[in-house]
């Protein structure tokens, strides 16, 4: 029996570090985790709220590893990364709209970036580098403590990361977290 070589999950996260490293301007703020908010009296409760079992049932596994767990899809994996088509991105997990491709980004590195979003349309939190084991390299593990996820704000849902490319931060978001809706001719 041979051992697979693929990882479980792509490591985006060395990517995203490394970019960080490399491109500053996104700041980075002291947040509680999910968890801890959940405990917080008062805390922010999302519009949608659905059980464990509903989120699986309405989702396949992949899409809930990424928008249930913070998972990464592979690279190249998404339909929309490449995509030029005129529209509008809405969160998978509710239908809200997140995204206009006006302000996509195509860019050769396999992930869907957008320059922004709809305005209050999501939401972000830190993201400790690492947590999946992920092997960065020492060198990107010591410079860089935690990015900047980004969630739907209306139910929650992992979308991806904001990282600093191109001179500015743009958002790096996961295909399998999104639907798609082209514009009306």
């Amino acid at each position: 029996m041979t051992k697979s070589t693929r990882p479980a999950e792509p490591s985006r996260r060395a990517f995203l570090a490394s970019t960080a490293a490399i491109g500053s301007g996104v700041a980075l703020l002291p947040s509680t985790t999910r968890a801890e908010v959940a405990t917080v009296p008062g805390a922010y409760t999302f519009e949608i709220n659905r059980s464990e079992e509903e989120w699986r049932a309405m989702l396949t596994r992949n899409e809930y590893r990424i928008m249930r767990e913070g998972g990464t899809e592979w690279q190249r994996s998404s339909p929309f990364w490449d995509s030029e088509e005129v529209g509008m991105y809405t969160c998978k997990g509710c239908d809200l709209p997140i995204f206009s491709s006006t302000t996509k980004v195509v860019l050769p590195i396999g992930w869907v970036f957008f320059r922004h979003s709809f305005p209050n349309a999501v939401m972000t939190d830190l993201d400790p580098i690492n947590p999946y084991g992920d092997n960065m390299g020492a060198a990107a593990a010591a410079d860089i403590d935690a990015m900047v996820e980004v969630h739907c704000r209306r139910c929650g849902s992992h979308l991806g990361h904001l990282v600093a490319l191109e001179g500015g931060p743009m958002h790096c978001i996961n295909g399998a977290s999104m639907n798609f809706e082209p514009q009306a001719a």
